[in-house]
């Protein structure tokens, strides 16, 4: 038969990334996610060039990792009694929630992972963040418990016992299997919203603080002191075993760990703080790249996507020696309100396009106008690859403009040239309707319906009301 023949113009693109660490992090922690299910996740991230996949892996609310010397922690800590389904109302569903990953599962995720150029980084977080380690190993925390694995949301006062001396060993042995199994040389260990009321009252954690030495500075507590002091203990043992570590920017409270990496969500302050005394950053603010964040999920099409598009990971505040300090951003996906891959994957896309391009390219060179341009073709295979997206990307752009006390002039615009469909007898618009060609007049008391469509894509009805 005929033999098709493309013709490619020859040259040589040159590219690379503004930053060697472009990352996501899925916590599976409040909900679980199968090993089928997370290696789509992985060629989705492959997709948009992301190269490192953090895998929040410990929580409150279930502790999702085999741990060889702890069985356990997977035993009674991968389980919980049910989840809270309302922050107003405290209901809960009724239903024992559970899950975890074995050792080889673990294994067979970082292979798949690695093929794609990504690398995955792991995190336990401690010393907060340990209810499901404290209900399998009650003995860990400062009231030797009964404690059990969380229902609901939140920040809890128990935390690890920093005043007992199993406390380290048990991190250390975790840390142990967990470097065996993660080849990634950065290790995660968390760090954040431990609060301090459990230590306060805690003979062994008074006993440990007069035992090292350590004293209230100012602007930090003794017991904020502590944490560094337990936080550099397991940060020395990961450096001996030839690894970084990675921690959140609470870390810094009690003054800083000697090599630590900072992981900078409550915003840009504490990634400016830390590169002040050099240490490296990776910015992950919640007000633009915590895609679960629901203040932001609030906003609408195109506004959702172009607030991240036009985030700037490198403060203004950083002088150009600073600023080589930012290695990276990262998007956090937190799933407290995420218990499938379809939610999972309306709130990560298409912002994670977005993310990839500030991952990408350098500030200087964002074109908001070309990236709208490509962005069709993301959506386009994202339908391919049978990925969820936010529809509402697809919705117009309504402009009502008053002309005069009774009329007033109407004008849509998508950002992809789809055509638009609308109504002014309150039906429901379809392929149907009238087709928008250009900015027409309404009367007072109109109610406009508009939706953009095109074949097999349809955004969400819009109405206003004039």
């Amino acid at each position: 038969g005929e033999r098709a023949v493309a013709v490619l113009p020859a040259g040589v693109v040159t590219d690379s990334p503004r930053f060697g660490y472009r990352g996501v992090l899925l916590d599976v922690g409040r909900h679980y996610f199968p090993v089928a299910y997370l290696k789509q996740f992985i060629d989705m991230l492959a997709l948009h060039n992301m190269n490192t996949f953090h895998w929040h892996l410990t929580e409150d609310q279930g502790w999702r990792i085999e741990i060889k010397k702890y069985p356990r922690l997977t035993e009674v800590g991968s389980h919980r009694k049910e989840t809270i389904t309302d922050w107003e109302t405290k209901k809960m569903d009724g239903q024992p929630y559970d899950g975890y990953y074995t050792q080889d599962e673990v294994r067979e995720i970082i292979a798949y992972a690695a093929e794609r150029y990504i690398t995955v980084i792991p995190e336990i977080d401690l010393p907060g963040h340990m209810l499901a380690a404290l209900a399998s190993y009650p003995e860990l925390g400062c009231t030797g418990g009964p404690y059990e694995v969380a229902t609901s949301w939140g920040v809890f006062p128990d935390v690890l016992c920093a005043g007992n001396k199993n406390s380290l060993q048990f991190v250390k042995d975790v840390l142990t299997e967990i470097m065996e199994l993660f080849p990634s040389t950065y290790i995660h260990i968390g760090g954040d919203e431990c609060p301090k009321v459990r230590w306060e009252k805690c003979p062994k954690c008074q006993a440990m603080i007069r035992r090292e030495g350590i004293k209230a500075e100012p602007g930090h507590t003794a017991e904020n002191q502590l944490q560094t002091w337990f936080m550099t203990q397991v940060e020395k043992f990961i450096n001996d075993n030839g690894r970084r570590m990675i921690g959140w920017d609470e870390v810094l409270e009690g003054g800083l760990t000697p090599d630590a990496t900072i992981m900078s969500w409550r915003g840009m302050q504490g990634g400016i703080k830390a590169v002040k005394q050099q240490h490296e950053v990776i910015m992950t603010p919640i007000s633009h790249l915590y895609f679960s964040n629901p203040r932001i999920l609030k906003l609408q099409g195109l506004e959702t996507v172009m607030r991240v598009y036009h985030f700037e990971p490198v403060p203004e505040a950083l002088s150009v020696d600073e600023q080589k300090y930012v290695i990276g951003a990262q998007v956090g996906v937190w799933t407290e309100w995420i218990k499938d891959s379809s939610r999972l994957e309306y709130v990560v896309l298409p912002r994670l396009a977005a993310a990839a391009e500030i991952c990408w390219t350098n500030s200087g060179r964002k074109e908001p106008e070309h990236f709208l341009e490509r962005l069709p073709h993301m959506l386009d295979l994202y339908q391919m690859a049978g990925y969820e997206y936010r529809r509402d990307i697809y919705n117009p752009y309504i402009e009502i403009k008053k002309l005069s006390a009774d009329s007033a002039e109407v004008n849509c615009r998508t950002f992809d040239h789809m055509p638009v469909y609308y109504t002014i007898d309150g039906m429901e618009p379809d392929g149907k309707a009238l087709q928008y060609q250009k900015p027409f007049r309404i009367g007072k008391g109109t109610i406009i319906k508009v939706v953009a469509e095109r074949e097999g894509i349809r955004g969400e009805v819009q109405t206003v009301e004039y």
